[in-house]
């Protein structure tokens, strides 16, 4: 399903209909399958077409090569920034896709070998089921590049048991497949090497029925015990540090707890958070507090908020320096605006939650109204694009 004149090797995306089974892959295997415009319309696309299809019940998301997705094309908004409203329709659509898979009608299934991280992980998460390997690496890392949770995390993350999502959004840590499984973020663990053979098998199964499609993928699935060593071992001092009220409430209780035998362990995510951006981590804590009394619309709502002020540097660039040190320059020293915990002012991050005039809040689409045709369009966002269409 490559588009007329392009090469499949080379499309970002590549649609497969197979019988009632439909494959969408990531198809940037260079570039860590990460989500651009492009992505964002041809799956949206996809998954609308399959939505209506009545010959279509299971959707299968892979991606190709080392990476299920690394998450968001910083380049893409890098380069964006100067722009009248930088990366906006991208942003826009994206909020859509998120909710259009949380909401889906039909079998899911993400099959996630490699990297899941930020954005890219919102195409594994909120599926029916999403089966990771020992190679599978999770992480929300945006704070370290002066961002926030988005594409549906701060309500994912908030929703998680006791304080694991304040302590993943703000830390950026990585948890692995079995780590994923124990916290809910996955719903199976299947070794790498059998993954080849799971996907044939829900392609020959050739329905969607729910129970038919779990019963083949506990075929292969495993029970795996999280390691010794694993952060997930740590719920105690996660939730006494991770409750505190404030950021810097939660570095001085990390503080005094590194201090204590066995615990050094807290070591390098006390320098990661010294490392990230305090205006990203202050953001960070706020929106995933608020997920947790918002429901799925409500939480996006707030993200694109906070997205959109945040490209559009309301109080700080931030982003694009985060952006800069980590992918153009590479020097991997960002020289963050303020430069410190207690110089971040209270009013200016109020400033980023404030509501939009009610035309200009995100609308995503619900009910039967189509996901993606028409509504960007008419929206008074539209004329101010300055994204090329697919």
């Amino acid at each position: 399903m490559a588009q007329k004149g392009v090469n499949p090797a080379e499309e970002v995306v590549l649609g497969e209909e197979k019988g009632r089974v439909r494959v969408l892959t990531l198809n940037q295997p260079r570039r860590l399958n990460v989500i651009s415009f492009d992505v964002v319309a041809l799956l949206a696309k996809l998954l609308e077409k399959w939505e209506k299809d009545d010959e279509a019940e299971l959707i299968l998301i892979k991606g190709s090569g080392r990476a299920f997705s690394a998450g968001g094309d910083l380049k893409m908004f890098y380069d964006g920034r100067t722009s009248k409203d930088p990366s906006l329709e991208v942003v826009y659509r994206m909020y859509w896709l998120c909710y259009h898979i949380h909401t889906y009608k039909k079998t899911e299934v993400a099959l996630v070998h490699g990297i899941s991280m930020g954005g890219g992980a919102s195409l594994m998460v909120p599926m029916k089921f999403s089966v990771v390997t020992e190679k599978t690496v999770f992480a929300t890392p945006e704070a370290s590049i002066g961002f926030h949770t988005d594409c549906s995390f701060s309500y994912i993350l908030s929703h998680l048991p006791g304080h694991l999502g304040e302590f993943l959004g703000l830390t950026g840590a990585r948890l692995n497949g079995a780590e994923l499984v124990a916290t809910g973020l996955a719903t199976h663990f299947v070794p790498s090497e059998k993954l080849p053979e799971l996907e044939n098998r829900l392609i020959n199964l050739n329905s969607g029925e729910e129970n038919a499609v779990k019963a083949v993928i506990e075929e292969f699935a495993i029970n795996v015990q999280i390691d010794e060593k694993s952060v997930l071992n740590k719920k105690a001092i996660i939730d006494e540090c991770f409750s505190k009220d404030s950021v810097e409430e939660i570095l001085a209780s990390l503080e005094a707890e590194a201090g204590k035998e066995g615990n050094n362990w807290i070591v390098p995510l006390l320098q990661g958070l010294k490392r990230s951006s305090p205006t990203a981590l202050k953001i960070t804590l706020r929106t995933i507090r608020e997920g947790r009394k918002q429901t799925l619309v409500e939480s996006q709502k707030k993200e694109f908020r906070v997205t959109m002020n945040i490209l559009r540097t309301v109080i700080s660039g931030d982003v694009y320096e985060g952006i800069r040190a980590v992918t153009i320059d590479k020097d991997n020293a960002p020289k963050w605006d303020p430069p410190t915990l207690e110089a971040v002012d209270a009013e200016k991050i109020n400033k980023v939650f404030q509501p939009f005039e009610e035309l200009l809040e995100l609308k995503v689409p619900t009910g039967d109204d189509s996901r993606w045709e028409g509504k960007y369009e008419d929206s008074p966002y539209a004329a101010s694009s300055h994204v090329s269409k697919v």
